[in-house]
């Protein structure tokens, strides 16, 4: 009797209605993260030294010329605000794409390396061979693809085992964070402020030409991983399990890992590694979402609303004025420790 309740319409019924109940919820958190988000851009167009009020904003962005707007918002706020939301969402979307496929939530590209690699590029760039913005932008965003397919191919084994590639992400960090403090110890006084600024993380100075490269990747990159949310979401039972349910684990891996590594390339390229982003964004979206739905567009959009937060915050919020990576860093790492706390508490491991 119990059997067929279990197996019968009354189950069928009860687990269509709780995903149901999952989807809508999910359905609610977007549509608030989004709002969220839009509130937040519109407040950093507005407000700064001198606030502008929303008719004259709007008027900047649809072109027309406005004493004063048309400078500081248009040529100041509004690069910063694209790229702040646009970074945001692409540090949100790689990381929790990392941290569902490896079913681990320290698998983000902060901790294994991937951001790290475009940092010492970028050192390099700036300290060693002197190159100009164009130029450091591309050898980071190559960096970062080179030390995510390094990563991998020392990871492989009969497949990838989430603690290993973690593991040996860490270990190639390490490495790459001691190049960069080489090359910054060699540095000219010009040239340190330079590196250390674009390796903190910063929006200062933003222009189109920064934030425009990381839209299209992001308008490119994301319809990718978007259309792999379905695997992913397989992923997460396991490997044997998941080719069981039709999943190609091995190309699906290949392309999310390509696609989450040229977001967080291009946006790193543009603001810099932005602490604890990727690592946040998903843990966040994950309970706020709730169990049971993707995650993928919930966790951009924390990204996007941490990173205009974080921003607005450390120019406006102290005496003085910090880049957004030293206030996400201040959010990011006490909650970095708690995991991994709570994971040696509960006798698990990395």
């Amino acid at each position: 009797m119990s059997a067929r309740v279990l197996t019968g319409p009354p189950a069928r019924d009860a687990v269509a209605r709780g995903r149901i109940r999952r989807v809508s919820r999910r359905r609610r958190v977007v549509l608030v993260l989004a709002v969220l988000v839009l509130a937040a851009f519109a407040l950093t167009l507005m407000a700064g030294r001198t606030f502008y009020p929303p008719g004259d904003v709007v008027r900047v962005i649809l072109g027309e010329q406005v004493p004063g707007a048309s400078f500081t918002v248009g040529r100041l706020r509004l690069p910063r605000a694209v790229l702040a939301v646009a970074a945001g969402f692409g540090f949100g979307l790689a990381g929790v794409t990392f941290q569902t496929m490896l079913r681990n939530p320290l698998a983000s590209p902060d901790i294994i390396g991937i951001s790290s690699g475009a940092s010492a590029a970028a050192a390099i760039a700036i300290v060693t061979l002197s190159l100009g913005e164009t130029q450091v932008s591309v050898l980071a965003i190559a960096a970062a693809l080179a030390v995510a397919m390094l990563v991998y191919t020392l990871a492989f084994r009969d497949g990838v085992v989430g603690t290993r590639l973690i593991l040996i992400g860490i270990g190639i960090s390490a490495i790459l964070d001691s190049v960069i403090s080489y090359v910054l110890s060699q540095a000219a006084e010009w040239d340190l402020q330079e590196a250390t600024r674009w390796l903190t993380g910063s929006l200062n100075g933003t222009t189109w030409d920064q934030a425009l490269p990381t839209v299209a990747a992001l308008a490119a990159l994301t319809p990718v991983l978007l259309s792999r949310s379905r695997d992913l979401s397989a992923m997460q039972l396991g490997d044997d399990t998941a080719s069981a349910l039709g999943v190609r684990v091995e190309r699906t891996r290949i392309t999310v890992i390509i696609a989450a590594v040229g977001l967080i390339a291009f946006a790193t390229a543009a603001a810099g590694p932005i602490a604890f982003v990727a690592f946040l964004s998903g843990p966040i979206a994950a309970r706020i979402a709730g169990p049971g739905t993707s995650l993928l567009i919930p966790a951009g959009l924390v990204g996007s609303l941490l990173v205009l937060v974080a921003d607005f915050t450390g120019q406006f919020a102290f005496g003085a004025r910090y880049p957004v990576g030293v206030v996400t860093g201040v959010l990011g790492a006490p909650y970095l420790v708690h995991l991994i706390i709570r994971t040696n508490r509960a006798g698990g491991s990395l």
